[in-house]
């Protein structure tokens, strides 16, 4: 295969490619436009089963109307063999021959046509049959085809680091990492603004255990013993 060969190879197949994507891009339009020709066939078989059986029903008419002329000149016939008029009985009997060829025809052509019609009939209740079908099977593929489609949208929105609920958290993280600092400097500035106050030195001595409560109960037991110890002293005799 020379170089030209193979080029036009890869054309035609890079161009068998591209159709079958296209079309299965419009998969579903061209399975809706199916449909709708294969409706358009099925009423033009309607049409011509209509037709058929219209031309059924004129040649069974003109049949009947064959046979009732073929049994009266039949009876013409014997009337006129009863007459003793035998030119007579001949020439009519030559009548009714035309009459029973033409009785054949015709009944053939209705017999034809009752055929065709039935024929027809049969299938269009199997066309019928098979566009109901295909129908509800293109429901229910159009179905398939929406859900598929909102299941991809869905994961397309809902997942990854790039979806709106991942950027979401994302930003609700970072509110509450803003907060917990904030919070932190607020805690870190009262306590600069309490360090230079008596009241936080005496937190720090009483912390580290150098200043007691005043108020608290044992200071007050050691004040009034210390109290009863020099009043006691100031009772005494000097020696």
């Amino acid at each position: 295969m020379t170089v030209w060969s193979k080029l036009i190879t890869a054309l035609r197949g890079g161009a068998h490619e591209a159709g079958e994507v296209l079309v299965d891009g419009q998969a579903l339009r061209i399975l809706d436009q199916e449909i709708r020709d294969a409706d358009a066939d099925l009423r033009k078989s309607k049409e011509a089963l209509a037709e058929i059986i219209a031309k059924e029903k004129l040649a069974r008419g003109r049949y009947e109307q064959t046979v009732a002329r073929i049994n009266e000149y039949e009876a013409y016939t014997v009337k006129a063999l009863d007459s003793g008029d035998d030119a007579l009985a001949m020439e009519v009997a030559g009548k009714v021959a035309l009459l029973e060829a033409a009785r054949d025809e015709e009944k053939g052509q209705a017999d034809q046509f009752t055929a065709s019609a039935t024929q027809l009939r049969h299938a269009i209740a199997q066309a019928e049959a098979h566009i109901k079908r295909l129908k509800q099977q293109a429901d229910t593929v159009k179905a398939t085809e929406n859900v598929q489609r909102a299941q991809a949208t869905v994961a397309e929105r809902y997942s990854g680091s790039e979806s709106r609920v991942q950027t979401a958290l994302d930003s609700l993280e970072r509110i509450k990492q803003k907060q917990a600092e904030r919070g932190a400097r607020l805690q870190a500035a009262a306590e600069l603004a309490s360090e230079g106050t008596d009241d936080a030195l005496d937190a720090k001595l009483r912390k580290a255990g150098i200043t007691p409560d005043a108020h608290s109960a044992s200071a007050v037991l050691q004040r009034l013993k210390a109290q009863r110890g020099a009043a006691a002293n100031t009772d005494k005799p000097a020696e």
